[in-house]
């Protein structure tokens, strides 16, 4: 189907996060008619630029401008507030589209698995970055830190240094960024004195970038500390640090970690503690988390050449008074379309879904509901590439999806009692919330729901 160059090409995009937004982008280059709807769970575009970038880090959220390019170009339209699976449904875009791109990120943590992690006080890094961050699920969370002199971050990666930065934080540092403002007074809480990292592998295995993990060391508040004796690496690391197969960034990390461990303290009033080869095996409190024990590994080698951590045995029990979990996220099905339930994912061969050998008809996917939660917001255009590629390749052969109405996805909403918002409704939230930030943030979030609907409706 649409072999011809002149039939407009409809795509439909589910997820206006950056996957979504390249994908949208490369299509809408095409040399053809084309039309692209654009559809998120959420009011607001940009996924994670928005509700997962730390708020400060503003210069990585000026990708939005790229996004906005994309918006702007002839087909495109933004349905915002629309939820798959409740307000539409794969048949109703299979019925009106040649093809559908799924970029709906990867939506849930994976869990320690552990004695305790029930407990309150135990949570999700996804829940405590959506709060800070102003994500309209969780305006009404509660993470009390006023009498928790210690976290315990748990996790390798850049949103486990992330949560430690936030923590690190001044009042007066937060309040220049986009912050929350409910969130505000509580991370800036003078009684959290130190914040843990925990790593099940060693430093050579650690998944920071590079630029995130020299934050660390450029905070006002913070000293980071590191036992040099944790950065003493095994054998095997040190032999796959020193081969051709190790990558720039996990040499650059070691470097970094060595220079941490080798300062001295500067007696600020609070500390990063980096620790490696350590897991979390229970967790403790008569009501809420009051202790986390941890074990030590070692690495032991797999028959695939990798590295795993092994227990030692030897264990420990900290005192704190919150647990954030950072070890990986997962996808969440949709019905109908093929999932791998073990890595989280939708199957695909180059971007085109695929159930078994087969690739099923005008479905592709992009972003980590594709590979998993993986890569930076810049690994995302390669991919949203890709997916789209393929598409436009099956149109060509005359190989997408056979639409069985013509009737606008508008109208069927409308049937529905389902009001979207437009993309001039969020440019409306936008401007309401730069200037809420009265020109000394760069703006103030809405939070709620009903106030980003509210917002979208107002005319000037």
């Amino acid at each position: 189907m649409t072999s011809s160059s002149d039939q407009e090409l409809r795509v439909a995009i589910v997820g206006a996060g950056p996957a979504g937004f390249y994908a949208a982008g490369h299509v809408l280059n095409a040399d053809r008619p084309v039309r692209v709807d654009l559809f998120d769970r959420l009011p607001t575009p940009f996924g994670l630029v928005r509700a997962g970038v730390a708020p400060d880090h503003p210069k990585i959220k000026s990708v939005v401008r790229v996004y906005e390019k994309t918006a702007a170009k002839e087909g495109f339209r933004f349905f915002g507030g629309i939820e798959l699976g409740r307000d539409l449904h794969r048949t109703d875009l299979l019925e009106r589209y040649h093809a559908v791109i799924y970029a709906i990120g990867a939506a849930i943590d994976r869990r320690l698995g552990i004695p305790g992690e029930d407990l309150p006080g135990s949570e999700a890094a996804t829940d405590f970055v959506g709060w800070y961050n102003g994500h309209p699920d969780y305006p009404d969370r509660e993470f009390d830190l006023h009498d928790c002199e210690r976290v315990v971050v748990v996790g390798n990666g850049n949103v486990a240094i992330d949560c430690a930065r936030m923590l690190a934080l001044s009042a007066d540092e937060l309040r220049m960024t986009d912050c929350a403002d409910h969130a505000i007074d509580v991370l800036a809480s003078d009684a959290v004195r130190e914040i843990v990292i925990l790593g099940r592998r060693g430093p050579a295995q650690a998944s920071f970038t590079n630029p995130e993990l020299l934050e660390l060391g450029e905070l006002e508040l913070a000293d980071v500390i590191i036992d040099p004796a944790d950065l003493e690496l095994d054998e095997a690391s040190q032999a796959w640090l020193d081969s051709d197969q190790a990558d720039k960034t996990s040499r650059e990390n070691v470097r970094i970690l060595r220079e941490y461990a080798a300062r001295e303290p500067a007696g600020r009033p609070k500390r990063i503690m980096l620790r490696f080869l350590t897991s979390p095996v229970e967790l403790q409190g008569d009501e809420r988390v009051e202790r986390i024990v941890v074990e030590r590994n070692r690495l032991e080698p797999r028959d695939d050449g990798s590295l795993a951590a092994r227990p030692t045995g030897e264990r420990e029990t900290l005192e704190c008074g919150l647990v954030l979990r950072s070890i990986g996220y997962k996808g969440i099905a949709i019905p109908e379309v093929p999932f791998d339930e073990r890595r989280g994912t939708i199957p695909n061969v180059a971007g085109r879904v695929v159930d078994g050998e087969h690739h099923v008809t005008g479905e592709y996917v992009t972003g980590w509901i594709r590979r998993g939660p993986s890569g930076v917001i810049g690994t995302n255009k390669k991919d949203g590439q890709e997916a789209a590629s393929s598409l436009l390749e099956d149109a060509v052969a005359g190989l997408l999806n056979e639409p069985v109405s013509d009737g606008d996805i508008a109208d069927l909403l409308v049937e529905r009692g389902v009001e979207p918002i437009s993309w001039a409704g969020w440019e409306r939230i936008d401007a309401h919330e730069q200037e809420l930030g009265s020109g000394t943030r760069p703006r103030v979030k809405l939070t709620r729901y009903e106030l980003l609907h509210g917002a979208a409706r107002e005319k000037n």
